[in-house]
């Protein structure tokens, strides 16, 4: 089992390297953006190791249908959000920082921001409910599983925030 775990978070660690090279900062056109096929691929990477670390039975493998549909509805959604925040930034591409600054509509800003947290918070109640019949099912190891993976996705999430933070700042200071 502790081998299936490792071998787990490396993967994870792999994969969440590729996803982060498509943070929102980016230019539109940068290389460091994976295409769609990327996306999709890698998508379905964390859904198979998902699967593969929690060796579900045949009867829990009736009850992971749902489950891989609210991930790949979710990472649907974010890909739509992060096209829209790529809209946003190529629309003022040719303005200078000031420009921006003086042009930015601060409502607005708030209002995308709330239905971008709207969709996320609803997207995760999707996941917890489709989540809860198979978990429930879930044997103690098949949970510690699922705990280790959360754990590691939420501190990978906490390391792009922080860098993300990071780069702003750095962007802040430079002006």
């Amino acid at each position: 089992m502790l081998r299936i775990v490792t071998g787990t978070t490396a993967l994870f660690l792999i994969a969440s390297s590729i996803a982060n090279a498509q943070g929102p900062q980016a230019a539109p056109a940068s290389s460091e953006r994976l295409n769609i096929a990327d996306r999709n691929n890698l998508t379905d990477m964390r859904i198979d190791l998902t699967k593969a670390a929690l060796q579900l039975t045949a009867e829990q493998e009736k009850l992971w249908p749902p489950v891989e549909s609210a991930i790949r509805a979710r990472a649907e959604d974010r890909k739509a959000r992060v096209a829209k925040v790529q809209e946003t930034v190529g629309r003022r591409a040719d303005e200078s920082r000031i420009e921006a600054l003086r042009n930015r509509d601060p409502i607005a800003f708030l209002q995308r921001r709330s239905e971008a947290l709207a969709q996320r918070s609803a997207d995760l109640d999707k996941l917890a409910e489709a989540w809860q019949p198979l978990y429930k099912t879930l044997n103690p190891e098949q949970r510690q599983r699922v705990a280790a993976l959360a754990i590691f996705v939420l501190h990978d999430m906490s390391d792009v925030i922080e860098r993300r933070r990071a780069m702003m700042r750095a962007d802040d200071d430079e002006d």
